[in-house]
């Protein structure tokens, strides 16, 4: 199946004269396979892509979200930092210094108000005073990550290495789902004979409306397990029963203070983000796709004798479909992953927000809560990261979401391709038999 461009792209007759009859690129056209795929067969296909590449993913996925979910220092924070380099070599994390003076703000380690260490003679009540105001550590360096491999290594060294794993249930909650919907519906408004886009777009700009119509329902229906998974994985170090005790709690709170419609927060930003990358991945994996088609074909011509026979054309064609399918799905997805970035960061932010801080009730009642800029509307919140924190605040996380995406989607569709190419050799069995 092919898409026929503007730009002198084979047409779908021109792809007719394989050996076999078929036509093994990826890039549908309006017409259908001699055998087609059933619709619980595709579901099965997008099922299991969605178990590897969560599995695979989800710990780049934990980094992205907590690189973007942290503050950005601020100057006074990073003139402190260049200082540590002169404190004193026997300060370090302690347990005192994590539990007694650690407070959520900006200090990059916790402050000693006296650096005497106690005699041997001293009282136990002077001991712990002295350990109590001795202690310094640097508890915001530890928690604040610099880069892609910074995070995993600091979130395995100091939390765990299952913690990058967390949220990995509702992370298949979500793309179990949504994939099913994602992919099946994408085929179906590209193949389909009851699609309504049949007769009405073109096949140059069919990629672009399939991919943000099928991306629009999918989003629509996991938006509420993707709040608890982001919420969960930006969480603080603690237990993973607590860490789902807490973010259901905290849901729950939600609810009941502004209604259900809040479980949907962040799913106008999620449009924002996923439509146009959507839209941007699957043309450019379509092109992509037809591009290493032609030039394998070119390729082919000039060894024309050396591919003859249906089997070594079969047996070719396994193989390309795995390879192309996965360099198209990277490159597609890294560049589409990138440019939608700051959507990404601006989604991220809004749906970890507390809908309330306990604190800022208290002080604040019988007043008008300020609006805070996860409130806003998301041209002017992302105007508002602009603004405070410049364009690496808007791409805060580009490198983690580049490196999740690509091999994501890499093999999310050539796991989904192969699925439907073995079906489609299931299926021509039973025909023949």
């Amino acid at each position: 199946m092919s898409i026929s461009s503007p730009a002198g792209s084979p047409s779908a007759d021109n792809l007719s004269h394989n050996p076999d009859g078929q036509r093994h690129d990826r890039i549908p056209s309006r017409h259908e396979d001699p055998v087609d795929t059933s619709l619980s067969q595709k579901m099965l296909s997008a099922v299991t892509g969605s178990l590897l590449t969560s599995l695979l993913v989800t710990p780049l996925d934990v980094v992205r979200v907590r690189l973007q979910s942290q503050a950005s220092p601020s100057p006074s924070v990073s003139s402190s930092s260049s200082e540590f380099v002169r404190l004193p070599p026997n300060l370090g994390i302690s347990t005192c210094c994590r539990e007694v003076f650690w407070v959520q703000n900006q200090s990059q380690f916790c402050v000693a108000t006296s650096a005497a260490s106690p005699s041997p003679s001293a009282s136990a009540s002077a001991i712990e005073e002295s350990l109590m105001n001795g202690c310094a550590a640097e508890e915001t360096q530890r928690r604040t990550f610099n880069s892609t491999l910074d995070g995993l290594k600091k979130i395995a060294r100091n939390e765990g290495v299952w913690t990058l794993w967390r949220g990995l249930s509702p992370t298949l909650m979500m793309a179990i789902p949504g994939n099913v919907i994602y992919f099946a519906g994408y085929d179906w408004l590209r193949q389909n004979k009851l699609s309504p886009m049949r007769g009405r777009v073109s096949d140059a700009y069919a990629p672009l409306v399939a991919g943000s119509a099928a991306r629009v329902l999918a989003a629509i229906v996991v938006s509420p397990i993707e709040m608890l998974r982001t919420r969960m994985q930006a969480s603080h170090p603690t237990s993973t029963g607590a860490v789902m005790r807490e973010t259901i709690v905290g849901l729950r709170e939600m609810v009941s203070a502004e209604g259900y419609a809040s479980l949907w927060r962040g799913l106008g930003l999620t449009l924002w983000r996923d439509v146009p990358f959507s839209a941007l991945y699957w043309w450019g994996y379509e092109y992509g796709r037809e591009a290493l088609h032609e030039a394998r074909g070119r390729s082919a011509d000039k060894n024309a004798s050396a591919l003859r026979g249906r089997s070594r054309d079969n047996e070719l064609d396994h193989k390309t479909v795995l390879i192309d399918s996965f360099t198209a799905g990277a490159v597609s997805g890294a560049i589409a992953s990138f440019v939608t970035t700051p959507f990404d960061v601006g989604k991220t932010r809004q749906q970890i927000a507390r809908h309330s801080h306990e604190g800022d009730l208290n002080a604040g009642r019988g007043s008008i809560p300020a609006v805070r800029p996860e409130d806003r509307s998301m041209p002017r919140f992302l105007l508002h990261i602009f603004k405070t924190e410049g364009t690496a605040g808007l791409f805060k996380g580009w490198a983690a979401r580049c490196m999740k995406v690509a091999p994501a989607c890499a093999i999310m569709i050539s796991s989904y391709e192969i699925g439907k190419k073995m079906a489609v050799a299931v299926n021509e069995k039973k025909e023949v038999s």
